[in-house]
């Protein structure tokens, strides 16, 4: 059974009849009771494809559970050709979300997100082109609380034109910013728009891309779009509709609600609607003292019941708020868990097929259907299946339980949010995520990615007066953009000053050829002269100066390739097993990584690598794979970290990751009593400690390892040159794993240059939201409201305070600021027991608020404690605040930053 065949089964059920059948009549209520799990979606899928120029609105009560459900929508619509790097936009499809305007979900006075704005705008668009085209739009309570644009007033500001039109290039500009788009050098997000010659850029709020319009004189001679990261054009079009800021077309007589666009015929899909509607009269007295506000609906509950009144609804889940005019009731029970203990999901699959049912496994990731395959073959081959089954005794009979039964299963290369099985239509649909344990994510959509946004975007931050260095004339100072005209045409150049005020004019399309300067900070370099052979003879010598290096290099290069080391054996089953039991899909970086650790490993020389990825990127994961790799082969690994309190985060870590499989995690700190280190090392030493881990302890005297293979050091910055001369006496023949987020210079160059090997995991885990960082003042209003918006909205905080003298008046401020909540002191001088168990108080959630010096700052992962404070900023280092920030955000939660410092 395909994806069609699956659909097209739902579809001719007697329940989707039912269903079908209702909606063609008069507007009525339906019920729909014991579906469970993505069969709710799935049955919207299949209502929808029996009448696909019928609209359809999905009502969630939460923008998170809206999301799940439109990622299933799309998937079953459109099959895996929705999913996209993420640098590329998702395609068009016939499903749609509709969010709210902003940053925080339900905070009507923060700060506005662009791109959930265009998601708006393109929901409003398309309602308004294609009022008789059938689609699907998912939202959730507080999008649909703000107010819109009329259809009229949208219609209005709507700008159309196709190729070979006249456009007068003055009135295009006045029109453009009389909507509201900013006039900028370079397009990179809605809202903008660009003059160059007669090259005009736009960027709509109702296009995932830019359009390039070029005119001859005043005629329009071709459209494009274009990328807004490379400003490469890619596709011909043949007209472009322009739209603006919806939201800055509202006012109080051009509003209406969002179900004025809708078509009569829609039908409403509402899942428990009476938490909904409970959810926007709890929003409602949130705003109730903010007076005239333009775009939220007072009375949203009276407003939003009234406009479903000329609607079909149909009504899902357990609370339900409309009588109903018929129900419809299914035979459903939500997919078993398993504990990823195989032989029972085997069993059970067996069993199931016995019964007629057909066996579905959902997984977008080809390599977890392989390991299915793998799991069962040796399931297979190891023992005969032992079936426990709580059918009759007549179904026990006709199975034969002694006979080792062949598992028919159908993978679908789609992956949906939650299993089921429907008894009704004996199918059996499980998702490999909840089979292996893993956190499935939603897959948002990416238009334009703002944060990568083009490199041409640099050029706008330098300022007159900046040095830049060209490739060809060495060392001068930028003095702008300007327009000039050559051969008739006007063009836009960049202007560099030389010495004796030379000039020297560069064409926008040779921006390759220059670079910002980068140098020591606060020594002004000697700018050059056009001309003159002082560049190239620096040139010269650089580049006679790099040869040398690389000869060097080469040399070094080759004594490590001719060391002897020990060569792993490939993958074993345990080690796939181990990688099929992380709990989260990995990132296309986090996978190469491990891949090229592995092949490292299985090499004859001693491997040197390092991996440098940001905070909560993952760098963990990959170093326990590389540590058990080495187990599985007989070997020990040693495992060491700068701090106590990540020592203590990393032995937990691996030990609850490594768990169910035979392998022994140890760690030593100042923590632990000097007979409990004693224990331990004697157990190393006799080989009964697998992986040892530690801080500078490690690299003691006494540490005796009885066949050492790997060493993994984390946050390799943070240890001095004392520390690194005992390192290279123990990787001379030992594997070398070194993990950081902010490497040393030093350390980068010999990765960038080829002197250690190099991994870098630049892909943030999907949905992983940018940390909100701010600067701010001391202020006790900012500290008290940061608290408790997080506290409030069920997270923890970070407040740091790097100064243990006074910690403790710190902890009483803040107490008194809010004393509802429960605030712990952690700091390096409480004694071991005591700090571990604050930690472990702050982790198991008995405290809101965690007052702490930066010894929090290295590694420590609690997905719930999602804003930090940091007092007196301006003593941290670079690398110390970036290290401090990503505590913080590791999670699909917007996080938030603040840093506290006096006054520029």
């Amino acid at each position: 059974m395909n994806l069609s065949e699956l659909l097209s089964v739902v579809q001719h059920s007697t329940a989707s009849k039912q269903i079908s059948e209702r909606l063609q009549q008069s507007p009525s209520t339906i019920h729909l009771n014991g579906l469970l799990g993505s069969a709710e979606s799935l049955q919207t899928a299949a209502i929808y494809l029996s009448n696909p120029n019928q609209t359809h609105l999905v009502v969630c009560t939460n923008k998170e559970e809206a999301l799940y459900f439109q990622t299933d929508l799309d998937f079953l619509l459109n099959g895996n050709s929705n999913v996209q790097s993420s640098n590329q936009p998702t395609p068009k499809s016939n499903c749609y979300f509709f969010p709210d305007s902003f940053k925080i979900v339900g905070n009507f006075s923060s700060e506005q997100n662009s791109e959930q704005v265009l998601e708006r705008t393109e929901v409003l668009s398309e309602l308004l082109k294609h009022q008789h085209r059938g689609r699907i739009i998912v939202t959730y309570p507080e999008a649909l609380m703000e107010k819109v644009v009329t259809q009229a007033n949208l219609q209005k500001h709507i700008l159309h034109f196709k190729k070979g039109d006249n456009l007068d290039l003055d009135f295009v500009i006045e029109l453009l910013t009389e909507l509201n788009f900013e006039r900028t050098d370079f397009v990179y997000e809605p809202g903008q728009f660009s003059i160059r010659g007669g090259i005009v850029d736009v960027f709509s709020f109702g296009n995932d891309l830019p359009y390039r319009v070029e005119l001859f004189g005043k005629e329009v001679e071709s459209i494009r779009t274009f990328d807004p990261q490379s400003q490469l054009s890619n596709q011909n079009i043949a007209h472009v509709t322009i739209i603006p800021n919806t939201n800055n077309l509202n006012s109080e007589t051009t509003t209406s609600t969002f179900f004025d666009f809708l078509p009569n015929t829609t039908c409403v899909w509402l899942k428990d609607s009476k938490n909904i509607f409970e959810q926007i009269d709890n929003y409602e007295l949130t705003i109730t003292n903010e007076e005239d506000h333009p775009i939220v609906i007072r009375n949203s509950s009276l407003v939003i019941k009234s406009g479903l009144e000329k609607f079909s609804i149909v009504e899902f889940g357990t609370r339900k708020f409309y009588k109903e005019d018929s129900i419809i009731q299914y035979n459903q029970t939500p997919q078993p868990s398993f504990n990823k203990n195989f032989e029972l999901l085997m069993d059970d699959l067996l069993v199931k097929q016995h019964l007629g049912f057909e066996n579905l496994i959902f997984s977008d990731n080809p390599k977890q259907i392989e390991r299915f395959y793998n799991i069962f073959d040796d399931l297979n081959s190891s023992h005969k299946s032992k079936v426990v089954s709580q059918k009759s005794d007549a179904v026990n009979q006709q199975f034969n339980r002694s006979t080792n039964q062949k598992i028919r299963f159908t993978p679908l290369n789609i992956a949906l949010h939650q299993g089921f099985i429907d008894h009704d239509l004996k199918l059996v649909c499980y998702t490999d995520h909840q089979i292996f344990e893993r956190y499935h994510r939603y897959k948002q959509k990416l238009g334009y990615a703002k944060s990568n946004a083009i490199t041409l975007k640099s050029l706008q931050e330098l300022q007159p007066g900046d040095y830049v260095v060209h490739i060809d004339h060495g060392v001068g100072k930028y003095s702008g953009l300007q327009k000039l005209e050559l051969n008739g045409v006007v063009q836009e150049v960049v202007r560099i000053f030389y010495r004796d005020n030379d000039v020297l004019y560069v064409n926008i399309n040779s921006l390759h050829k220059i670079t910002k300067y980068s140098g020591k900070e606060g020594i002004e370099p000697k700018i050059n002269k056009l001309g003159s052979e002082v560049w190239e003879q620096l040139k010269r010598k650089t580049k006679t100066k790099v040869k040398e290096l690389a000869f060097d290099l080469i040399k070094l290069y080759a004594e490590r390739k001719a060391a002897k080391g020990f060569a792993f054996m490939p993958d074993t089953y345990l080690q796939n097993e181990l990688e099929a039991s992380f709990i989260y899909e990995d990132t296309p970086d986090q996978l190469k990584a491990t891949n090229d650790i592995k092949a490292d490993m299985e090499k004859p020389y001693p491997m040197d690598r390092l991996v440098c990825g940001d905070v909560g990127f993952g760098k963990t994961e990959v170093a326990i794979r590389a540590a058990f790799k080495a187990v599985t082969d007989g070997k020990q690994v040693a495992v060491l970290v700068p701090t106590t309190i990540l020592a203590m985060q990393h032995a937990k870590t691996f030990a609850e990751r490594l768990k169910e499989f035979p392998c022994t995690v140890e760690f030593v700190n100042r923590f632990k009593t000097a007979k409990e280190i004693k224990e331990t090392l004697e157990r190393l030493a006799n080989g009964k400690v697998d992986i040892l881990i530690g801080t500078h302890m490690l690299l003691g005297s006494k540490i005796k390892f009885k066949d050492l293979g790997l060493m993994i050091i984390d946050e390799e910055q943070k240890f001095g040159v004392g520390a690194k001369d005992k390192l290279k006496l123990i990787k001379t023949t030992v594997d070398t794993l070194t993990l950081t987020a902010t490497p040393i210079p030093r350390t980068l160059q010999f990765s960038m240059m080829g002197a250690r090997d190099l991994s870098i995991i630049s892909t943030p885990p999907p949905n992983r939201q940018p940390v909100n960082t701010s600067v701010n003042t001391f202020n006790t209003d900012l500290i008290k409201e940061a608290i408790e918006f997080e506290v409030y909205r069920g997270g923890q905080v970070y407040f740091i305070h790097n100064k243990v003298s006074d910690i403790g008046e710190m902890a009483e401020l803040i107490r008194k600021l809010c004393p509802a909540f429960e605030i712990g002191v952690a700091h390096g001088q409480l004694d071991g027991e005591q700090l571990e168990q604050r930690m472990l108080g702050f982790i198991n959630r008995e405290y809101d608020v965690l007052v702490c010096t930066n010894i929090v700052e290295s590694g420590l992962d609690i997905s719930n404690a999602n804003t930090i404070i940091i007092n007196h900023a301006h003593h941290h280092g670079l690398s110390d605040l970036h290290q401090l920030r990503g505590r913080v955000g590791r999670n699909n939660k917007k996080a938030f930053c603040y840093l506290l410092a006096p006054p520029m």
